[in-house]
């Protein structure tokens, strides 16, 4: 799968982050900070990501900034994106299954490299629910 990967700050977690996704044979698409000669202001690099998935030319996405935040804003701003700013496993994956989320957001602050594991484990491991009911609500959201 292809993953578009966007930081403001280049560091331990984002670095972890490609060597997570390339180790379990995914095509990284760096952005912002990871990629020389970009533009690593949040709001940049949130809006690229978004504009990457959105646009197919990856499947899903991963962003990083100081809390997280910023850049969820950012990509959620783009039409067909669902960010979720995630702080452990467990709603990683409840983000992928229950609101068919596309780029999943970490803290630089405050993300454990081993707790972005977990995410990121979770996150790949969840598919988005087949249940009536959280599709009608996904297809809401698509609406707006």
């Amino acid at each position: 799968m292809r993953v578009a990967l966007g930081s403001d700050m280049a560091g331990e977690l984002p670095e972890a982050i490609d060597g997570w996704l390339r180790s379990h044979d995914h095509e990284v698409v760096r952005i912002g900070a990871l990629a020389p000669g970009s533009n690593d202001a949040w709001p940049s690099v949130g809006r690229d990501v978004g504009n990457c998935v959105a646009s197919g030319e990856a499947q899903c996405g991963v962003l990083c900034c100081w809390t997280g935040t910023g850049v969820s804003i950012a990509a959620n701003k783009v039409p067909g994106i669902r960010a979720a700013l995630c702080a452990d496993a467990p709603t990683a994956g409840g983000a992928r299954e229950w609101n068919d989320a596309n780029v999943l957001c970490m803290s630089l602050r405050s993300t454990a490299v081993p707790v972005a594991e977990e995410m990121l484990e979770a996150w790949f491991a969840g598919k988005p629910t087949a249940d009536p009911a959280y599709r009608a609500m996904i297809d809401e959201i698509r609406k707006v």
